[in-house]
């Protein structure tokens, strides 16, 4: 089967502009990303109108406030590619960053594969409480490790690119 259609709220994701798709989707990748700015303005970039409450609650509902405040400051630089943070406190900063914006899509693509048991545990429990708190959102994860996917709905495993089972 080489057809179909993919909708968001109903709507054909061909039909939508391409900025309108961008604020639906949240996107935490293996390694994140964060830009030598503000702790502030990176989370800013996953909804730059956001409130001062909202980038705080992002914070809270992602296990990222807590180093934070105890730590460096909101305003405080990031350094240059988040050098400042190790991997759990970065994936926690880019799960407040997916956050902020209230997606109705969260793509996880091996958010927690690079990092400890430890801040594996705490990222995988900061992303199960996102996907709660969110509510009805449509949630992808991409993943090897079989405890990443524990919680998830439907599982499908793909090999060479083709459905393997479900």
């Amino acid at each position: 089967m080489n057809g179909g259609v993919i909708r968001i709220d109903g709507k054909n994701l061909n039909t939508l502009k391409l900025r309108e798709l961008r604020k639906q989707i949240g996107y935490v990748s293996q390694e994140p990303t964060l830009f030598n700015t503000t702790i502030r303005k990176n989370i800013l970039l996953g909804k730059p109108d956001a409130t001062e409450e909202e980038v705080i609650e992002a914070m809270k509902k992602t296990n990222a406030w807590d180093f934070i405040t105890n730590g460096v400051g909101l305003d405080a630089n990031a350094g240059s590619g988040g050098s400042i943070f190790s991997g759990g406190q970065k994936q926690r900063l880019a799960l407040a960053r997916a956050f902020v914006k209230k997606p109705k899509l969260l793509i996880f693509d091996e958010a927690t594969s690079a990092l400890d048991k430890k801040n594996e545990v705490e990222v995988q429990a900061a992303i199960d409480d996102m996907r709660k708190e969110l509510g009805n959102v449509t949630t992808i994860v991409i993943a090897h490790r079989l405890s990443t996917v524990r919680s998830a709905d439907k599982i499908i495993v793909l090999e060479k690119g083709r459905l393997a089972e479900q």
